[in-house]
């Protein structure tokens, strides 16, 4: 009876094994058609799907920004708050354009409509990617598309509420004693753009380098190993899209090296949990 018994249960062993290769190559098959299909589609396809997304998108900042419009003067004083409050009692901020009363708080609407619509856009974006990928693509891309989602907004607050007092004061307090700063609202509107941009997509370092290193590009030993280029390269690059100056540089440069040492140890994280149920059915063969 015993030998009965363990015959019978190699032999539901094997029936489950060929079940289970049956159900992962009809899968299989079922993503490849569907890869197929997509690639039998004519570009012209392609594109009208293409257009619809980018029409969703469109419609939605724009309705953002025709709901934030009215608001448009708060959202300028907000954004100027912190210069106001580093430049001497007699001195203002000017406007050398008789349109740029009107077109930079227009212009930082727009900006804040498509920030705050972000995660939509990056939705749609996905609705256009998904269905070309496979289930275990879909699985990354999700945690991925959410964290990216959120460290742009971290690197944009950082920005504002960090960085952008601290530059603003360097540059003040070094002004000549004959020299009174009156900053024109179009440049302080550039500049304020151009460093949450910059300190937003600094921020997605560590979904960058998880990302090259689950597809391959990258080894973590080789990241490791080429550490030291990396701080350096980090410090060369908040050097040239930073302002002239010291703090902006080290304000960006730091940040830089620990998103990237973030990453690194996610990505082992990552990798010692795919390998430990590899090793788990090992030990068990």
């Amino acid at each position: 009876m015993n030998l009965f018994k363990r015959k019978k249960s190699r032999q539901e062993k094997i029936a489950d094994a060929d079940l289970e290769k049956t159900t992962e190559t009809a899968s299989n098959e079922k993503s490849d058609d569907i890869l197929s299909s997509l690639a039998d589609m004519p570009i012209t396809e392609h594109l009208i799907e293409l257009r619809s997304h980018l029409i969703k998108i469109c419609v939605a900042v724009l309705v953002i920004f025709l709901a934030l419009a009215g608001f448009s003067r708060e959202l300028y004083n907000f954004l100027s708050d912190p210069l106001v409050a580093q430049l001497p009692a007699n001195s203002t901020m000017i406007a050398t354009d008789i349109t740029s009363n009107f077109m930079a708080p227009i212009r930082l609407t727009v900006f804040v409509a498509a920030f705050f619509a972000m995660p939509y856009i990056l939705y749609q974006i996905w609705s256009f990617v998904a269905p070309g990928l496979y289930k275990k693509e879909k699985k990354i891309a999700i945690p991925v598309l959410m964290s990216s989602i959120f460290l742009f907004y971290a690197g944009v607050a950082f920005s504002y509420f960090i960085v952008l007092k601290g530059v603003l004061k360097f540059f003040i307090m070094f002004a000549p004693q004959n020299v009174l700063p009156m900053t024109d609202i179009d440049s302080y509107l550039s500049f304020a753009l151009k460093l949450f941009m910059v300190f937003g997509l600094t921020f997605e370092i560590p979904v960058v380098t998880l990302l090259l290193i689950l597809v391959g590009i990258v080894s973590i030993q080789t990241l490791e190993d080429k550490r030291r280029y990396i701080i350096v390269g980090c410090f060369a690059v908040s050097a040239v899209v930073t302002p002239p100056d010291g703090v902006s540089m080290l304000l960006l440069a730091i940040p830089m090296w620990l998103l990237f040492e973030l990453g690194l140890l996610l990505a082992k994280i990552l990798i010692k949990e795919k390998s430990s149920p590899d090793l788990a059915a090992v030990d068990k063969e």
